[in-house]
């Protein structure tokens, strides 16, 4: 909680808006942040604990103003547990946007598609994740002020926040599917046998982020929504190699309706 304190009383210093909405853009997904108007622009590397991101994609951070007559707070890239940060440290900025009065968090990631009825540009609403991760971000020492010690994850992604987002798909002529994200620590992509593994286990997408953010966000009692950005079909489903160009070259393909898909979520929010 002394660490949070620090972090938000510089972030103060920088913005006096009051965010209720928290925005974590994945990879190739940041342009977003460009819709936020009257932002003010916080740096991680000007905040204490906040190292900069090293992966290509992710600016480094928070964009605070309005989105859609709504103030929110965005992080303009995130961390990743393949960087070498603990899960505690990946989830972090999760309780900083909670301290700084977010009741809602929008996630949203690239993803590679195990469901082969998917296809590399699909929007997927997650319903529900497995962590692969080897670990939880509540791991260690208790703070009963941040949340439960064992807090419910049967609802940790809001119905009513996927309800909410397939009636504005719908409205917008945007198509999105709705699955189930499972969670890797990378940083190297999955070979065919174990996405034949993660299949039968009922995985419909695969990545390398959002659980311990959303893991953190349950335990903080925020509604979240997750939208996974399917970039690529998974090892072994097409003859293809695969590489993090694609992902980011197929996320700026669909940005728009992305976008645009975010944007009438939040109005209605």
């Amino acid at each position: 909680m002394q660490e949070i304190t620090e972090v938000v009383s510089q972030m103060r210093k920088r913005t006096s808006k009051e965010p209720k909405i928290g925005l974590i853009l994945g990879s190739g997904l940041g342009d977003l942040a460009d819709e936020i108007q009257d932002a003010d622009y916080i740096p991680y590397h000007a905040l204490p604990y906040f190292p900069e991101p090293t992966v290509k994609g992710h600016v480094g951070r928070f964009v605070v103003g309005t989105l859609e007559g709504k103030e929110v707070v965005a992080m303009q890239g995130r961390y990743h547990h393949y960087e070498g940060y603990s899960l505690r440290q990946v989830a972090f900025p999760v309780d900083v946007m909670k301290a700084l009065g977010i009741h809602y968090l929008i996630v949203t990631n690239a993803a590679g598609g195990i469901n082969t009825s998917f296809s590399p540009g699909d929007l997927m609403l997650i319903q529900d994740h497995i962590n692969m991760l080897g670990g939880s971000p509540l791991i260690g020492p208790d703070d009963e002020t941040s949340g439960p010690r064992f807090p419910d994850m049967s609802s940790a992604y809001d119905r009513q926040l996927i309800q909410l987002a397939e009636e504005k798909a719908d409205q917008l002529d945007v198509a999105v599917k709705k699955g189930v994200y499972l969670a890797t620590p990378g940083p190297q992509y999955e070979t065919p046998a174990e996405i034949r593994m993660m299949r039968i286990m009922g995985a419909d997408a695969v990545g390398m982020s959002t659980v311990p953010e959303v893991i953190e966000a349950a335990h903080a009692g925020l509604r979240v929504l997750g939208i996974s950005c399917i970039t690529n079909m998974a090892s072994g489903i097409l003859d293809q190699p695969l590489s993090h160009a694609e992902v980011i070259e197929t996320a700026n393909k669909v940005k728009d309706h992305f976008i645009q898909l975010v944007q009438a979520v939040v109005k209605n929010i």
